[in-house]
């Protein structure tokens, strides 16, 4: 017997106001919209306080109501975050929506893969990232670093007192990426130029966080005919951020194929017009086109996904350096009696030694230490999100009181498609793994030891006992057991992160050496996909540092 219109209208009533969240006796805020829930405040370039209050008031695990009633889970849980990025992490992978907008901007690289073909992905990079290969790079990248000191260094002496440090920062860090990683020079440094690659880039983030709602539909837009008809429908959509979006992922594009077919003709026509390139070989970009020639077939990757991950390695590459160090600098600013310490230290090493070899540019411990702290204290990312693939548990190691406060919850069971978002910021600045003074930034924490509840929380992080760059097979590549006590992470390739604290910490020591720096205007970091600096008070989104800057009186 059929139902009425009516009696099935009444039926869906009855089941909706019968049915029970899987998440209900999970703690967390009240929804902020009707048909957004919170998903405004977790996103919100603004969202500092609203995250660090939800962790302080519902503990290692929140549920947040988010789009069109969805629910989704904030974990600051050690053993939860373990089981998220290492234990299960193929059961939680990337969004849809993530994995669809990197395909839409780098193409099939490591950000816009799952399952095997990530894991081809990674198997073909990881050797790439060698200690060895990395102290290659160390002649490299110091005739860079001169050169944007020589160049701040005339813009003192001509009268300049205040100095936008983030835009020569990002030109230094394109150059690192270009030369380094590319064997290409991008003449970023150069004074007459405007680099239209680096202004995409440090956009890019800010413009991309700026779309985090329509991104959402991606995933189904994805389904929708042809590529060139989806191609199509992004041209057609009559939204200015959207124009934005497509014009610097063309740059980028167009770009990266350039250097692309550049590396591969002089592959083609031998070792003497590789060696004759700017990275003579040496650079991560030739060191990975061999390997992959040299693959066996089946490991190969085919060219589209070599320059997608070249693409990925630009983009990445550029954004962590660029943002770690102009945190470091504003911090030293902000900090002088730290910024003091640290100078007398490289200043010291260097006029013993003069430009330092690798092993003793990473091991100066004040400055190790100072980029630690800044890394634990302001990741670049502050968060990240993964989905579950199939139906799952979640231990947790610090139990938490359910919604109605009647029970304690040791584990939750989550069903297939829940999201679950890594909150890095929130185990980096936990009071219960760091001490009371988890949210102040004292470099000295890392000259002594570490309280016992760094040991005993066990974050799966590669870096530093901390989750800024991750764990597990989506981490920034691998980084050696020498940088985490986690015995699970025994890798002993090195990442493209030591690539990145390899060029912060030249930039540190040659730059201090010569260079005080001391705070400009009011400086707000926005949360976007990549922390970024705004001037306070700025109703657009470009990112700026203006420091006051003068040289060191020897």
């Amino acid at each position: 017997m059929s139902l009425s219109l009516a009696q099935a209208l009444l039926l869906s009533v009855c089941s909706y106001a019968l049915w029970r969240s899987p998440l209900a006796d999970i703690p967390g805020p009240p929804k902020a919209s009707w048909w957004k829930g919170n998903f405004h405040k977790v996103f919100d370039r603004n969202g500092w306080q609203f995250h660090h209050d939800i962790v302080e008031k519902y503990g290692g695990v929140v549920k947040l109501p988010m789009l069109f009633g969805d629910e989704q889970l904030y974990v600051t849980d050690p053993l939860a975050l373990h089981h998220i990025v290492v234990k299960d992490q193929y059961i939680y992978e990337e969004t849809g929506a993530f994995i669809s907008t990197n395909s839409l901007i780098f193409g099939k690289s490591l950000l816009s893969t799952l399952g095997d073909h990530h894991r081809k992905q990674r198997k073909m990079l990881n050797p790439v990232f060698s200690l060895k290969h990395m102290r290659d790079l160390i002649p490299i990248f110091y005739p860079i670093a001169h050169e944007l000191r020589d160049i701040l260094a005339r813009q003192v002496r001509s009268g300049a007192e205040e100095i936008n440090v983030m835009n020569w920062m990002s030109r230094a860090a394109l150059e690192y990426v270009g030369q380094g990683g590319l064997g290409y020079t991008f003449e970023a440094l150069s004074g007459t130029k405007t680099n239209t690659y680096s202004e995409a880039i440090k956009l890019l983030s800010l413009t991309n966080f700026s779309l985090m709602l329509p991104r959402q539909l991606l995933p189904w837009v994805d389904n929708l005919g042809t590529p060139a008809f989806r191609k199509k429908i992004f041209e057609w959509i009559p939204y200015d951020k959207f124009k934005i979006m497509r014009e610097l992922v063309g740059i980028m594009d167009v770009t990266s194929r350039n250097i692309f077919q550049s590396k591969k003709n002089a592959l083609l026509e031998g070792d003497e017009a590789v060696k004759g390139q700017v990275g003579k070989g040496k650079d991560i970009m030739s060191i990975l086109l061999r390997a992959n020639l040299d693959a066996k077939e089946e490991d190969r990757l085919p060219e589209s996904e070599l320059l997608g991950q070249m693409s990925t390695f630009i983009f990445a590459g550029h954004e962590t350096t660029t943002g770690a160090v102009c945190r470091i600098l504003h911090q030293l600013s902000l900090n002088p009696e730290v910024q003091t310490k640290l100078r007398d230290e490289v200043t010291t090493a260097r006029r013993e030694y003069g430009d330092l070899d690798y092993d003793m540019l990473m091991g100066l411990p004040y400055l190790d230490a100072v980029c630690r702290e800044t890394m634990r204290v302001f990741p670049p990312v502050s968060q990240l999100t993964r989905t579950t693939r199939k139906d799952v548990v979640m231990p947790l190691l610090w139990p938490i009181k359910s919604a109605d406060g009647e029970s304690e919850i040791k584990e939750i069971p989550l069903k297939k498609n829940t999201d679950v978002i890594i909150s890095i910021i929130g185990a980096n600045r936990s009071k219960k793994i760091w001490g009371e003074d988890a949210e102040e930034w004292k470099p000295e924490r890392w000259l002594n030891p570490l309280p016992e509840s760094v040991a005993k929380a066990r974050l799966p992080g590669v870096y530093a006992s901390m989750m800024t760059f991750i764990g597990g097979g989506r981490a920034c590549m691998y980084v050696g057991n020498s940088l985490s006590k986690n015995t699970f992470l025994a890798d002993q390739h090195y990442s493209g992160f030591k690539f990145a604290e390899m060029e912060m910490k030249m930039v540190l020591s040659i730059l201090l050496e010569e260079f005080v720096f001391a705070p400009g205007p009011d400086i707000f970091w926005a949360m976007s996909m990549q922390a970024s600096p705004v001037l306070k008070g700025q109703s657009g989104f470009y990112p700026q540092l203006p420091l006051k800057v003068s040289l060191v009186s020897h």
